[in-house]
């Protein structure tokens, strides 16, 4: 009876979200342009899908990506084709071809966050199985920096960035209990162990610089090295944790070594990258609807749902299809005001946008879901 009556109530909800489906502004910032793209450019990602992130070298070469067979390819903008570049498991038999890639995820690697270590070229690779990674700047197979099996494992390795002066890498780990094939558990069950960490390639030591998160995503050094910016995507919230102990009457210390920069963003954060333009790009997985906050009102229903016999990421897959509604925010690295928002409207709408990264007037734009990058001219 008390399934029965759970079901009823999803379905209210999925009726309720279906007739409104929210299309209001975010309504903190005092500037505020909508991108509407009629002439995007859509480049398909040969033989694989979900291009979540992208990075470029230190010769303004690429992007790079990461695809759901546990490639790396780069772009090679003069051929306008990806080549392969880099692989982050060994065992590749099974792993590319055309198949549901998140059923072999866990076996051939799904590299999420990237970035480049500037005095070396080397590329560090987050990938959500396989833990940090890097290979060299001539690509091929990855070598494990931090596996998996830490004295608290690694399961759900997502975002990185890296300290250019002096090379220590941050990055996140999204979850101790699911894995990136079942992420939708960690925001149905209000799972709060994720971690953000830190890895010194000096000391070759791993220090765990806060816990207790509620799916913790991408991950960005300030331009002074003073603090990270951490997407926590289950609570749609931007976390600041500072690094020093500098402080000032305009920034005066808080109470604690992290706070919480930008909240109550209109959607599910993903990525986040700095815009050449000033402030930064967050990725908006999807855009919340009245069915996304009533299934996110509490942890109870949210784990009552977990254990039905439902197979809840492929209702997530085939809802994202059909209400495609990623977007993404540009906020003020100051503030955390939003000053710019970027979606598809009418036709043209995301099924999820994981991220945005701006280069040369140009922005390219990511998916977990999609089999091709956007790219749109500014």
């Amino acid at each position: 009876m008390m399934k029965l009556l759970f079901v009823v109530a999803i379905s209210f909800a999925l009726f309720i979200s279906l007739n409104d489906f929210l299309n209001e502004r975010p309504k903190h910032g005092d500037s505020m342009l909508t991108v509407h793209f009629p002439d995007f450019r859509l480049i398909p990602t040969t033989g694989a899908s979900g291009p979540e992130s992208f990075v470029f070298d230190f010769s303004g070469d690429g992007p790079y990506t990461g695809l759901s067979d546990g490639r790396i390819v780069k772009w090679l903008a003069n051929e306008s084709r990806w080549i392969d570049f880099a692989v982050t498991t060994p065992t590749r038999e099974g792993c590319e071809g055309p198949h549901e890639h998140q059923r072999t995820e866990h076996v051939c690697g799904r590299p999420l966050g990237l970035a480049f270590e500037k005095s070396t070229g080397d590329l560090y690779i987050a990938d959500a199985y396989m833990g940090l990674l890097k290979v060299g700047p001539e690509g091929g197979l990855a070598n494990q920096i931090l596996p998996r099996e830490l004295e608290e494992s690694l399961r759900f390795t997502n975002g990185v960035d890296i300290d250019p002066r002096t090379g220590v890498v941050y990055f996140t780990d999204s979850s101790t209990v699911y894995q990136r094939r079942n992420y939708i558990g960690v925001m149905m069950s209000g799972d709060k162990t994720g971690r953000l960490m830190k890895y010194d390639p000096n000391t070759k030591q791993v220090t765990t610089l806060l816990t207790n998160l509620a799916f913790p995503n991408g991950v960005l050094l300030s331009q002074n090295g003073d603090y990270l910016l951490v997407a926590e995507t289950a609570t749609s919230r931007i976390l600041r944790y500072w690094l020093n102990d500098t402080w000032t009457s305009s920034t005066p210390k808080p109470s604690q070594n992290y706070e919480v920069f930008a909240d109550q963003l209109p959607g599910f954060p993903d990525n986040i990258k700095r815009s050449p333009r000033g402030g930064i790009w967050v990725g908006l997985n999807t855009k919340h609807t009245k069915l996304t906050k009533f299934a996110m009102s509490s942890a109870w229903l949210g784990r009552a749902a977990l254990g039905l016999p439902v197979d809840w990421m492929k209702v997530h897959s085939v809802w994202a299809k059909f209400k495609g509604n990623g977007m993404a925010v540009r906020l003020s690295e100051g503030s955390g005001v939003i000053s710019e928002i970027f979606e598809g409207r009418n036709g043209n709408k995301w099924i999820s946008i994981s991220e945005v990264e701006e280069n040369d007037g140009t922005l390219w734009v990511g998916s977990v879901n999609t089999p091709f990058a956007g790219m749109y001219k500014l």
